[in-house]
């Protein structure tokens, strides 16, 4: 039997008997349906995730720190290194270097202190740390009020809206939800405050003989000794932003709350808690730093970049295991999500064989006919799977245009609630082009599946027992 002729006759059963096979298509619709709207869900839920990662600057940066670092102790996966006391120190020549690596953006110096704020005669403790220009895309400065920086070395600071409510007075009591912008925070931005600092000034002195106290010391060993001044300085700073989101979440007690241009803060040579240790910095003039964040143009390219790091002789920390753990989480999120949307496919699939059975039963005359006149068993079977994929072709196509609805009203719906917690709206599903092709596909091979045990069954028919029954 020709393909044409097969099909034609499939489709020539198939409106026969339309309402029986327009709820077994229906059927296979919803089915499908239940399978995409589940499945889009999880790939929404995925790609949020994806992109608050990336936007977090965690997703693609690595944490460096010196062996000569308390932090860099006991950390694991490091044995090549060299001893902590001879450990190379991480300078502006290493971050140079680092900055150098293929597929690196940058490697950024991590500045931070405790200073001390002044503002309207008034005196605040807290962390100051410098922001470099690559930090305007993060999500903590998404909703911020006010501005960014303007210039990378602008006397301008961001504060985080604690201290914001700090500097007006205002303590929310523990009960409460958190700190909020309104209009008197807002009020403080374009106002001045002025950052009280220790300015650290000094230089290398010769390399001077010094007698040890060693027996097995060389003759003539000799060490680098410095001498460094410590000037109270002042610098007025104009607030020109309010976040109410904490740009270094994963900080916990360490984090910021007033933050400042990086180049700005470099340009002030603040005496870092790191210039009082002088086995990491040997009090030389190259500033030394307590960590670089590392940023790379891909995030599969963090593994290489740390390697290359590491071979530097320094300490490298990132979050790629834990998003390899995401990605297994999501993965096994989907598998189960999938299994349940094909539940309802399944009973669909129970409907084409009762459908089939029913065309059987109907159509024995016809069978019968069809085998007498030189049909073979395999022409059948081919008709029967013809008209179970047709099911199975339309169900796949309506239960994808119903699935996408479903997601589409499950998304303006939690659209709708979070703009009533005043949260900024997100896309929570999404339905690639391949989830499309391959439901469709995959309603085509359950109906054949379906399909095969009436198909046999209609096959193994006598001719001469179908047309005696009529």
């Amino acid at each position: 039997m020709k393909a044409n002729d097969l099909v034609d006759l499939a489709a020539r059963n198939l409106r026969e008997s339309s309402l029986r096979n327009s709820l077994t298509t229906l059927g296979i619709g919803v089915g499908v349906a239940s399978l995409v709207a589940m499945l889009s869900l999880g790939i929404g839920l995925q790609q949020l995730a994806d992109r608050r990662l990336a936007r977090s600057g965690l997703f693609d940066t690595i944490v460096v720190t010196s062996g000569r670092s308390l932090r860099g102790f006991g950390r694991a996966g490091n044995r090549e290194q060299m001893p902590p006391a001879e450990s190379r120190p991480l300078d502006e020549q290493a971050r140079i270097e680092m900055a150098g690596l293929p597929n690196v953006l940058e490697a950024v110096p991590d500045l931070r202190f405790v200073s001390e704020i002044a503002y309207e005669g008034k005196s605040h403790l807290t962390m100051v740390a410098g922001l470099p220009p690559s930090a305007r895309d993060k999500d903590a400065f998404e909703g911020m009020q006010g501005k960014f920086f303007s210039s990378d070395a602008a006397d301008e600071a961001i504060l985080q809206i604690q201290f914001a409510d700090e500097l007006l007075g205002v303590h929310p009591r523990f009960d409460d939800a958190g700190s909020k912008l309104n209009g008197q925070t807002l009020s403080l931005i374009g106002k001045e405050l002025t950052l009280r600092y220790a300015e650290r000034s000094g230089a290398l002195a010769p390399a001077q003989p010094k007698a040890s106290s060693n027996p097995q010391s060389p003759p003539g060993a000799s060490r680098n000794s410095a001498t460094f001044s410590v000037f109270e300085r002042e610098k007025k700073l104009h607030i020109v932003g309010i976040t109410d989101q904490d740009p270094e979440g994963m900080r916990g007690i360490g984090g910021a709350r007033v933050f400042v241009p990086l180049e700005m803060l470099e340009n002030l040579h603040v005496m870092l808690p790191t210039g009082l240790r002088g086995g990491e910095m040997d009090f030389s003039n190259s500033p030394a730093y307590p960590s670089l964040s590392v940023r790379v143009r891909n995030p599969s390219q963090i593994e290489s970049a740390q390697d290359a790091i590491r071979k530097m002789g320094f300490n490298t920390f990132s979050i790629l295991d834990a998003t390899r753990g995401l990605r297994r989480f999501f993965a096994v999120l989907d598998l189960f999500l999938g299994i349940f949307g094909s539940l309802a496919l399944a009973v669909a699939a129970l409907g084409i064989v009762n459908t089939l059975v029913m065309a059987i039963l109907e159509r024995r005359r016809e069978i019968g006919i069809m085998k007498a006149i030189g049909a073979s068993d395999g022409d059948v079977k081919k008709l029967f799977l013809a008209e179970a994929a047709v099911m199975g072709l339309a169900g796949g196509a309506l239960g994808v245009g119903l699935g996408w609805v479903i997601g589409r009203v499950i998304n303006v719906g939690t659209n709708f609630y979070l703009r009533r917690q005043n949260l900024p709206p997100e896309n929570l599903w999404a339905v690639p082009w391949w989830l499309v092709g391959g439901a469709i596909a995959f309603a085509v091979a359950i109906s054949m599946i379906s399909g095969l045990y009436p198909a046999a069954r209609a096959a193994k028919l006598d001719p001469v027992e179908a047309l005696h029954y009529e």
